[in-house]
């Protein structure tokens, strides 16, 4: 029976505590505020979006350079898996090609 209590009180107390933050959260933090703590620095800019490996498929020369870079340590991530993928992918269609004389 302690135990029912118990778990009543507590679900009462989470929720007028929610219910109070929702009431609130415009005197805590006003719109105009809100959007200025939220939204980025203008200081850091946004990191730009890893290449895809469609895009190095169409561009080998610049997924080489990527690859040679990703060598030296000076670019990672996503783009270089992306990179490679696509040369891995080149090479095995011109062996494939001078293979079968296609």
């Amino acid at each position: 029976m302690a135990q029912g209590k118990t778990l009543i009180i507590v679900l009462v107390t989470l929720f007028v505590g929610f219910g109070a933050g929702f009431v609130l959260r415009p005197v805590i933090a006003p719109l105009g505020q809100a959007a200025i703590v939220v939204g980025p620095t203008p200081a850091a800019p946004a990191p730009a979006e890893p290449r895809g490996k469609q895009y190095f498929a169409a561009h080998l020369d610049e997924a080489r350079q990527v690859l040679t870079q990703c060598a030296e340590g000076s670019v990672r991530g996503h783009e270089c898996f992306n990179a490679e993928m696509a040369v891995t992918e080149a090479d095995g269609r011109a062996r494939h090609k001078r293979f079968f004389g296609n």
